[in-house]
């Protein structure tokens, strides 16, 4: 008998920054957009990765008032409380980020009220991640404006509990090459910069090391792609590969435009999946995808995005991992 096969994009709706959660037996998806009825962030469920269904929005209204824009969500669970990380801000102004709970995936989350980055002039897509003595550590996009490379870069902080940052943030990755430029000549801070762009931080931990991945470049543009950086613990210092453009995804001309903003998933059978966007060939909206990830001992290996028929992961009810 024949796999079964799947084909890019597994969702047809317009879903960017995927962050997917396994509970149980089931996979929740949360991307940013609103859900039909307005809640803030898409829900999707599904029980092996490529046949999704809509559940409705996760965020109950409460600092997405006044216009604000709320992106990049992603979901954490610890204790059996679920954790909603997400940014919220005007246009590309602003952005903070915020934390909001539930007690099911599906939701509805409720912000705690805690902002978590008071002192960051611009955060955003926080990555939650749980190191194997279960301290909580949180990643993020944050804007610098000192050395060679002025823009958008990553940073992580301790949480102190899952609605707490210790208030230390610390450097993992910045600018270091031209394919990372998001614009020339940027007006912005009341200056004019060439404004690099490092975002969508994910970690996972991998033979006794961390692997950072990350979104550099401009978000709307072919040369926006998938990297990594490594290191030795959460906190780093974290090292990049050498390579001439991104070292994990890029774009396919004419098939596929702006792959970036991944998670990682694991089959029950251990393969890795990256869960990424990509737009359409006429840019018409970012749709959810996911393609094999494979690694060797250097690190993860750089993954072409498909078009074509795929075998679906190996899902196995009843050996779902949390």
């Amino acid at each position: 008998m024949s796999q079964p096969t799947y084909t890019n994009p597994v969702h047809d709706g317009y879903f960017a920054d995927p962050a997917v959660l396994r509970v149980a037996d089931e996979y929740w998806a949360y991307g940013t957009g609103s859900a039909p009825g307005g809640r803030p962030f898409q829900v999707l469920r599904s029980v092996d990765l490529v046949h999704w269904e809509p559940v409705g929005g996760a965020l109950e209204p409460y600092a997405t008032s006044g216009g604000q824009d709320c992106w990049a969500p992603e979901v954490a669970v610890d204790g059996g409380t679920f954790y909603l990380y997400y940014s919220v801000g005007v246009g590309d102004r602003s952005h903070r980020l915020r934390v909001a709970i539930a007690d099911d995936p599906a939701g509805p989350f409720v912000d705690s009220g805690r902002l978590l980055t008071p002192r960051e002039r611009f955060a955003i897509d926080p990555h939650p991640f749980r190191d194997f003595d279960g301290q909580w550590y949180l990643y993020y996009a944050r804007d610098v404006l000192d050395g060679e490379r002025v823009g958008t870069a990553l940073a992580v902080d301790r949480l102190v509990d899952m609605t707490t940052l210790a208030g230390d943030p610390r450097p993992v990755l910045r600018a270091s090459a031209d394919w990372q430029l998001f614009e020339a000549q940027r007006a912005i801070y009341g200056g004019v910069h060439d404004w690099y762009t490092l975002e969508g931080p994910f970690v996972v931990a991998r033979a006794g090391r961390y692997f950072c991945f990350y979104s550099g470049g401009r978000w709307d543009g072919s040369g926006y792609g998938v990297s990594y950086a490594a290191a030795d613990h959460p906190l780093g210092p974290f090292t990049e590969p050498v390579t001439e453009g991104p070292a994990v995804l890029r774009t396919v001309p004419g098939a596929v435009l702006g792959p970036g903003h991944n998670v990682v998933v694991t089959a029950d059978d251990g393969s890795d999946y990256l869960v990424y966007h990509a737009w359409d060939p006429a840019g018409t909206a970012r749709r959810m995808c996911i393609d094999r990830l494979e690694w060797d001992l250097d690190g993860p290996c750089a993954t072409t995005p498909t078009t074509t028929p795929q075998p679906v992961p190996v899902v196995r009810a009843g050996a779902a991992r949390q």
